[in-house]
This record gives structure tokens, C-alpha cells and sequence, in this order.
């Protein structure tokens, strides 16, 4: 999320003059039939949506960092929010769905528990102490020792992701391993201004002159 904020600040100068909000309801890869009404609203709420998603993309992700139990859900809100506003705009397929999966993350079983029946927040106890009886302890440390080795893997490859995002000339959509196992992400760093579209048109007419009426499909 960091990195496709970066992208934009160091980009278009657009998404620094909040005017890209302007473009991207109308050029951006398939938009919906909401997205004409968001094309067309306000200049100045056009300038909001742009500086909302700098400080959503920017700011809000270091909130799930702190140590704050209220800080951390705050931000996992605020992330489901920002992809659901960009689903109901627009269509990216699966990705921000997917983009909203970490999220959940954020939230622990008391934020939780009104997703669940009664019934099933009863059976929660029960499988806790089954959990506890079948870890011995052996186990726990085994799994310990091999969370800690692939955390310090992922760090390590995540190196060049971080110099990535500290570098100037930071690359978007970029893997530097060849197993892709940890890559950068950037969308929009650039905005398209026109968008071109294939116009299908037909004639009823028998002969085609110079005069013959065509119309679009």
C-alpha cells in the first residue's frame, strides 16, 4: 500500500496538484456504470478523493504497525473501506478483494464475535483447551524455531523491495527473485487524460456513398 502511494507522489504530477481523481473514473481500465456519476461529480470533491487516498495509502498503514489493539483495527477499517469505495467505482477483478484479505488480520476475536452465532462462540472454549492439550511443548518450540526462520527469510528477501521503495527511481510491479516470492506493487502511477475507445458503427443503407447514415451499435 506504501509503495503504491509512493508511486503516485513521485509520478503524475496530477496526484500532486489533486487533479487525477479529474481522469480516472473515465480512463481507468473498465469502468461501471457508477463510475460516469463519480466522473462527473464536484471539482472539489474530485480534489477530497485525491488527497483521501494519500493519506489512506501514505499514512493510514503505518496504524497497523503501533502496538494499540484500537490503532491497529482502526486501520484494518480504514483499508476494507478505501478497496470497497474502489470496487463499487470500478473493476479490478479480483484484486481488491484479495487486497482486502490481510485486513482481516487486524481485527481479533472480540471484534469478531458478532460475525458468529452463540453456538458457535460456545464451541470456542472447548477447542481452546483441546488446542492446549494435543501443543506439547516440543512442538511449540519447533514451531517457533521455523517461524522465526522464515520471517528472517522474507526479511531478507525483502531487502531490495525496501530499497525499492526508498529509491527515487522506484520501479513499479517489480519482482527481484526469480521464485517471485516477495515483489513491489504500484498502480496509477501514471494517469491516462483521453481514453480511446473502438466506435462500431452500421448503415442500413444497400449502397455506400459518401452520404450513407452511420450509426453506432
Amino acid at each position: 500500500m506504501i509503495g503504491a502511494g509512493l508511486i503516485k507522489i513521485r509520478g503524475d504530477k496530477c496526484w500532486r496538484d489533486l487533479t487525477c481523481m479529474n481522469y480516472h473514473y473515465e480512463t481507468q481500465p473498465v469502468p461501471n456504470p457508477i463510475s460516469w456519476f463519480m466522473h462527473h461529480a464536484p471539482q472539489e470533491w474530485h480534489m477530497f478523493e485525491t488527497m483521501s487516498n494519500h493519506v489512506v495509502e501514505l499514512v493510514m498503514p503505518w496504524l497497523l504497525l503501533l502496538p494499540w489493539r484500537s490503532a491497529v483495527a482502526m486501520g484494518g477499517v480504514v483499508q476494507i473501506l478505501f478497496q470497497t469505495v474502489i470496487i463499487v467505482s470500478g473493476n479490478f477483478s479480483f484484486l481488491n478483494w484479495l487486497t482486502m484479505l490481510p485486513a482481516i488480520f487486524c481485527f481479533d476475536d472480540e471484534h469478531l464475535s458478532p460475525l458468529f452465532s452463540l453456538k458457535t462462540l460456545k464451541c470456542v472454549p472447548v477447542a481452546e483447551k483441546l488446542a492446549d492439550r494435543n501443543h506439547h511443548r516440543p512442538v511449540r518450540y519447533q514451531r517457533a524455531v521455523l517461524n522465526c526462520m522464515i520471517g528472517m527469510f522474507l526479511a531478507f528477501l525483502s531487502i531490495p523491495v525496501v530499497q525499492n521503495l526508498l529509491s527515487p527511481n522506484q520501479q513499479m510491479n517489480t519482482s527481484f527473485e526469480s521464485f517471485r516470492l516477495v515483489n513491489t506493487y504500484g498502480a496509477f502511477g501514471s494517469i491516462t487524460k483521453d481514453r480511446t475507445e473502438v466506435i462500431l458503427e452500421g448503415t442500413t443503407d444497400e449502397q455506400f456513398t459518401a452520404n450513407t447514415r452511420w450509426k453506432e451499435f
